[in-house]
């Protein structure tokens, strides 16, 4: 996410708004996150978030779209070994189950249908042209690669915390993580392999 240039005590400021606010919305989603809670929590007020952000939409979109640039900047892609990725991305929403929550709002509350974020905001590309170069070298399965690639992330994200069936938490024994490690390397390894 891009920061606007502040001086020292401005920049904690924006990070204090930054932290508190992806916590708030983790928690209750775009339209039950209040402003009074993010500011009186980062130690601000109204009128400097409002600044920085235009308003709560403005915050949300601001934390939304650094989450997603957070995933792939953390967890590049390497469409040579697609269950690697699944894994990595598994142990990410371990990590920040925050931010998996946030992508969940986004659907429940702006988009229900499509593509998570629109056309002129997604940073897929990367992702596409690496699933497509993969494909015309015979290591991945033919067919569209957005498809390989939605089914690659809704694997990884089985045991996330928006799963309908059951979410993991990093404070799970070890030896349970591995062998959902191993079993999901296994099962998305067999669904991409080339035909």
């Amino acid at each position: 996410m891009a920061e606007v240039l502040l001086n020292p005590r401005g920049a904690a400021t924006y990070r204090r708004i930054l932290d508190v606010a992806t916590q708030e919305f983790a928690e209750h989603g775009i339209a039950g996150a209040r402003v009074e809670r993010i500011v009186a929590a980062a130690r601000t007020n109204k009128a400097q978030l409002y600044s920085y952000f235009g308003n709560k939409e403005g915050l949300f979109d601001a934390i939304f779209f650094g989450s997603l640039e957070r995933i792939v900047n953390i967890v590049p892609i390497d469409a040579t070994d697609l269950a690697d990725w699944a894994v990595r991305l598994y142990d990410e929403y371990l990590r920040r189950p925050d931010l998996i929550r946030l992508a969940a709002w986004v659907r429940l509350e702006r988009r229900p249908a499509g593509r998570l974020v629109e056309e002129h905001q997604r940073l897929d590309d990367r992702k596409l042209r690496a699933i497509a170069e993969a494909q015309a070298a015979g290591l991945v399965r033919k067919g569209d690669p957005f498809d390989v690639m939605a089914m690659v992330i809704a694997m990884s994200m089985a045991w996330s915390p928006v799963s309908n069936v059951y979410a993991a938490t990093a404070e799970e024994p070890p030896e349970v993580h591995e062998r959902r490690r191993a079993m999901l390397h296994e099962s998305v390894r067999r669904a991409v392999a080339a035909d």
